[in-house]
């Protein structure tokens, strides 16, 4: 399924197989998941992607071929390619454990064809194993979801008192992780969508209520996973003094102006972007020893289009996964 040019659905089309270059590998694609990220693509919110673009960056596959040079993975290995396609590893950031923020990184389904297709490439340095204990439905949400919920909740610390706003793929899944470490939840959703609140209660958080409601306790931090601007100052107001607001989208609406008085106290407002390798290895590593319920509904590859409107709408309760 091929996006031709931003803001135009995607077209089916028969397109050469790939052949793995040096460092390379082919790989069988058999689950990918719809990700927030590709409706920021197919939008135009995030610029120059490559065209035509075949999207798709919560991959699941087996290996099909090996281009020379690759020594990490066999024919047949089961894996999972992640956002994080490629960076350069010479830069200050390269250097610096900070692979992510590399200004020359390419982004699988972004500038390199992705997993909305029977087969895609991929270097074999940024793809993981995958834990035997997920089914290929049930890991594609790990590959992006997963790991950008790791990664922001490290980004807030110890708190032990945690709001994730907007109960999504990824909220759904770093709340197992938090509650799995003996923190407290709160869960933000949409006003009125009692679903989304019950679905998030029976995954064993404190708290689940609309966004625009005051928890029944400051949070020592918040993550923001909807891409939703005025939610920004709201999670300032939620989060008690020297707490820590953590932006997860890579993109999002304008946020409004707010009083220094909510800033104030020592408050920390960050954004996370993008993912490094050691997220990975650490995540999958984590989700190999705790048994996550991934919350994913399997479509056919050529039903992508109703996906992503389904994601767009807000009729999705934890992921969309599309099966070639």
């Amino acid at each position: 399924m091929v996006l031709p040019r931003p803001g135009e659905a995607l077209q089916p089309a028969r397109i050469p197989t790939p052949d793995p270059k040096l460092g390379e590998i082919l790989i069988r694609v058999r689950a990918c998941g719809i990700c927030r990220t590709d409706l920021h693509v197919t939008d135009g919110e995030l610029p120059h992607p490559k065209l035509p673009l075949v999207l798709g960056h919560e991959i699941v596959g087996t290996v099909a071929a090996l281009g020379s040079g690759v020594n990490r993975f066999a024919e047949g290995d089961r894996i999972g390619v992640p956002w994080l396609g490629w960076t350069c590893g010479v830069c200050r950031f390269c250097r610096s454990d900070q692979e992510n923020l590399c200004d020359k990184a390419r982004f699988t389904g972004y500038q390199i064809d992705g997993g909305y297709a029977e087969y895609t490439v991929a270097d074999a340095r940024y793809c993981f194993p995958l834990p035997e204990s997920y089914s290929h439905i049930e890991a594609a949400p790990l590959l992006c979801a997963g790991l950008i919920g790791y990664r922001s909740l490290r980004a807030a610390g110890d708190a032990q008192r945690v709001g994730l706003y907007g109960f999504g793929a990824a909220a759904h899944l770093i709340a197992q992780v938090a509650v799995h470490q003996g923190r407290s939840v709160f869960a933000f959703t949409r006003a009125g969508d009692e679903a989304g609140q019950t679905f998030a209660r029976q995954l064993g958080v404190s708290w689940a209520g609309d966004s625009t409601e005051t928890p029944p306790e400051p949070l020592d931090a918040a993550i923001i996973f909807a891409p939703v601007g005025r939610l920004v100052p709201a999670a300032l107001r939620a989060v008690r003094k020297a707490g820590t607001v953590v932006c997860a989208g890579i993109h999002m609406s304008p946020i409004p102006a707010f009083p220094y008085k909510v800033l104030w106290g020592e408050r920390v407002l960050r954004s996370v972007a993008n993912l490094t390798r050691r997220d990975g290895e650490e995540f999958f590593k984590l989700a190999a020893q705790f048994p996550l319920k991934v919350s994913a509904e399997p479509l056919p590859l050529s039903q992508a289009n109703d996906g992503l409107a389904r994601l767009r709408e807000g009729r999705v309760q934890g992921a969309v996964v599309l099966v070639p």
